[in-house]
């Protein structure tokens, strides 16, 4: 039984790409609405807040070199991840995705927490 739905989601619903300017630009902001709303509140340093922001820079350069050394040194995989895994992927059952789905976002999330730890 499938239990996943694959479809991509509608560009009219949602833009990533606003909502990532969007959410940056409250994050950014966040120390001086904070002490707006409340004069006595201490919000964090903004330079400590640019750490977050290293971070994921950081992270998202780790990433493209590494995908950029592995298309250099295994193009095997390249190809087939290119090519071969979406299908492989859409074969499997509901369980088996959502589980890959998890690792791949933990792992993710473990990355980013990890660089921001070295940052800091």
């Amino acid at each position: 039984m499938e239990f996943l739905d694959l479809r991509p989601v509608s560009s009219s619903r949602y833009s990533e790409p606003l909502s990532i300017a969007l959410l940056l630009l409250l994050f950014l902001s966040f120390p001086w609405l904070c002490r707006h709303v409340d004069v006595t509140s201490a919000p964090l340093d903004p330079g400590a807040l640019s750490a977050v922001i290293m971070a994921v820079l950081s992270f998202l350069l780790f990433k493209a070199v590494t995908w950029r050394v592995m298309k250099a040194i295994w193009p095997v995989f390249t190809v087939y991840s290119e090519c071969d895994f979406e299908y492989d992927f859409r074969g499997l059952v509901a369980r088996e995705k959502v589980l890959i789905y998890l690792a791949f976002y933990l792992l993710l999330l473990m990355g980013f927490v990890f660089t921001l730890t070295a940052l800091l």
